[in-house]
């Protein structure tokens, strides 16, 4: 009989041993759904810059923590930058990576997660930084190359660009510029400059008129709408130097082409909210007070304002994350089976390895 019964133990231990499931790897469709989430909690929590889109899992190392019922997650994704400013709260799915001729930015998030019934971020740390220009013009001569944004012809181009978007947007208030994003130039039959910049909704209405704007404070509460706005204008070849009676040098493109310009405006996440909350308050009934802020309507037209769809948004506290510029280092090699993932864009930049 004991020599049965220690059979029948080695059996089932040989059993259990083999049921017991492999560490996952790069390719695991369980860590693939944890860089993915994971990464949509990073969007969420950051308030600078532009929505990160999963390139691709490069490392990871997975602990199961059996008295808890789930398992812990430390992993290093790849990642590139979408044209989806932050401030539009989208989904990093509904975003497109910006391609050879946006001035692409790429890098890495180390990030910490626990995953139960549902994946919690816990940390993370993230290193961008923009393809060299020299790699662009590599693969794409006539591709725009990045400005400084400081320059004085790019925030005249902002400043034209939202101009005349407060001229011909259909909405109540004046909006002002709060920070140019990026910039690049690009020679066509003169220097064309491309500008990306948030607005503000001010205080001024635009029945006060324009002569206002200038003096218009921005609207300080949380029902203030934001918007995401592109802008380009093209000049002619000659660019033209005056001296003004004191001395001192100024500048200007003769025969400006028309400024254009595209803006998102989106709806504040705080009179959304309140929207839910009034519905259900009402329990059916159509009729109750809001706050005093402008609802937004599209309308065909060359300068187009969308809102965005209804997404609440949760940002769990206090998350440890940061994201810096920062130069390319070298990178140890992925300790993980079957680590790094393949890749969901290259850009056409395999030299560049992103």
């Amino acid at each position: 009989m004991s020599v049965y019964l220690l059979i029948l133990c080695l059996a089932l231990l040989q059993q259990e041993g083999r049921a017991r499931p492999d560490p996952p790897g790069c390719n695991s469709p369980d860590a693939v759904r944890v860089a993915e989430e994971a990464l949509e909690q990073i969007n969420q929590d950051r308030t600078d810059g532009y929505i990160l889109s999963l390139n691709r899992l490069y490392d990871l190392s997975y602990t199961p923590e059996q008295e808890k019922g789930g398992s812990h997650y430390k992993m290093t994704i790849d990642v590139m930058e979408t044209k989806c400013h932050i401030t539009s709260r989208k989904p990093w799915k509904q975003c497109k990576v910006r391609g050879i001729g946006d001035i692409p930015v790429y890098g890495e998030c180390q990030l910490s997660a626990y995953v139960g019934t549902q994946v919690k971020l816990q940390s993370y740390s993230c290193a961008l930084r923009e393809v060299p220009a020299t790699a662009v013009v590599h693969v794409c001569p006539d591709c725009p190359t990045a400005e400084n944004l400081n320059e004085p012809i790019v925030k005249e181009t902002a400043n034209l660009s939202l101009q005349r978007f407060n001229e011909e947007s259909r909405l109540a208030n004046y909006f002002t510029l709060e920070n140019i994003t990026k910039a690049s130039l690009q020679w066509v039959v003169g220097p064309s400059y491309f500008v990306e910049f948030t607005i503000l909704e001010t205080v001024c209405s635009k029945e006060a008129g324009a002569s206002e704007l200038s003096s218009c404070q921005p609207m300080d509460c949380q029902f203030a709408h934001r918007g995401f706005c592109l802008g380009s204008h093209v000049a002619h070849e000659e660019q033209v130097e005056l001296r003004n009676p004191v001395g001192k040098k100024s500048s200007f493109f003769q025969n400006k082409k028309p400024v254009e310009v595209e803006c998102e405006i989106y709806e504040p996440q705080a009179a959304t909210l309140e929207e839910q909350a009034h519905a259900q308050a009402d329990n059916g009934h159509t009729e109750h007070q809001h706050h005093n802020h402008t609802h937004l309507h599209p309308h065909e037209h060359m300068h187009s304002v969308t809102p965005t769809s209804d997404i609440t948004v949760s940002k769990p506290r206090p998350f440890l994350g940061t994201v810096v510029d920062q130069p390319a280092s070298p990178r140890s090699s992925p300790s993980a089976s079957s680590c790094p993932g393949p890749r969901r864009n290259n850009l056409g930049l395999e030299r560049l390895k992103l």
